[in-house]
């Protein structure tokens, strides 16, 4: 059904059977989790030198009993963020099949391994999922003015995490190259739009941010950069290597190995055009929360699904925001990020919970052979 929404339901049943904050999400399973690491050598761009080395996360079906592991993040002893659980460096199960691959974007200022609970989600079932670590906009290594405003490049980043984990003698085996999808959050949203076609349009955003000045992309508090936009736009006029770069903001980044794609509260709606969103010819599913005030499903998620012909929208019902879609946070995570982690717990792991069963079902259906 073309552009079908879909409200859920108020959250309170869902809540109740969530249970507590280290509750795996979408528990029923096929497979044990893996969890690897693979660094990715290649040319530098605009967003600086940590770009000439992409790491990325993947998790996949892992042996029968291997030695599982919470995943978690921050401090040891007192980590910021912790959802599920994965056995690292565990081998890949033994098995004549292979499996679709999903590569992963986050969103800005965030990192790989905020995606975890989706990707081990989808890994139990069969799955390898490799999410790449964005340069210049990540939480663990400096941001940079190209990377935080050059969303298009981090499209290249995923199709040369195809291209790794293809190459790479542990997982490339063991990929159906038929079946390949990409899935991505916020900033990672919008990435994936642009693996299956959608081109940026610079002009149209700035005219957007004339209109709207005080949503948070316009601001720059999406960012948490205020004034980034107009930075860019400025170094433009003395940086030649930065003003040519944006010069590429309208190419194709359309990777036609990506067969599908899932797209988790999408950000810069209005950067997209709408002449490229109605040439996109892959299945696209867009999943947000209709209480998102970062990125409003108004000029977000709705104007892209109703623009991409036989888009799939599903629209959470109160009280699901924006950063709903990050990890759980763990104690020390919710004293120091404040907002980032207000509805985590319950509320947060049945989001999560349904979030992966929508992300399943899209992908076995539209990767189906």
């Amino acid at each position: 059904m073309k552009n079908a929404r879909r409200f859920l339901v108020p959250l309170a049943a869902a809540v109740c059977a969530a249970g507590s904050l280290a509750a795996a999400p979408a528990r029923a399973a096929d497979y044990s989790v893996g969890q690897a690491q693979i660094s990715i050598a290649g040319p530098g761009d605009v967003r600086g030198d940590q770009s000439r080395l992409l790491h990325v996360i993947v998790w996949y079906p892992g042996a029968a009993n291997a030695p599982m592991e919470p995943m978690v993040q921050g401090p040891p002893g007192t980590p910021f963020f912790a959802e599920g659980v994965s056995a690292p460096d565990a081998a890949i199960v033994a098995s004549p099949r292979t499996f679709p691959l999903i590569v992963v974007s986050h969103g800005t200022g965030s990192d790989a391994a905020q995606m975890g609970w989706l990707a081990a989600g989808l890994a139990a079932r069969g799955y390898i999922v490799a999410a790449v670590m964005h340069p210049g906009d990540n939480a663990l290594a400096p941001k940079t003015l190209a990377g935080l405003t050059m969303g298009w490049l981090r499209a290249g980043d995923l199709s040369r995490t195809i291209d790794a984990v293809l190459a790479d003698a542990r997982f490339g085996p063991r990929v159906d190259r038929e079946r390949i999808g990409a899935a991505g959050y916020s900033h990672g949203g919008y990435t994936v739009l642009e693996l299956a076609g959608a081109r940026t349009d610079l002009t149209a955003l700035a005219s957007y941010c004339a209109k709207r000045p005080s949503v948070q992309v316009c601001t720059g508090e999406a960012s948490g950069q205020g004034g980034i936009r107009q930075a860019a736009a400025a170094f433009a006029q003395t940086d030649a290597a930065f003003a040519e770069a944006r010069t590429h903001a309208g190419d194709s980044y359309r990777d036609p190995r990506v067969k599908a794609v899932f797209s988790l509260a999408p950000a810069l709606g209005p950067e997209l055009t709408a002449q490229s969103l109605r040439a996109i010819t892959i299945p696209v599913e867009i999943v947000a929360g209709l209480a998102d005030p970062v990125l409003p499903v108004e000029d977000n998620a709705i104007p892209d699904a109703a623009a991409i012909p036989h888009a799939q929208l599903e629209l959470l019902a109160r009280p699901i925001a924006h950063y709903t879609f990050l990890t759980q946070c763990a104690p020390a995570g919710t004293a120091m990020f404040g907002a980032l982690c207000a509805d985590t717990g319950a509320v947060r792991a049945a989001a999560h919970e349904e979030t992966i069963a929508l992300a399943r079902s899209f992908f076995a259906a539209e990767l189906a052979r």
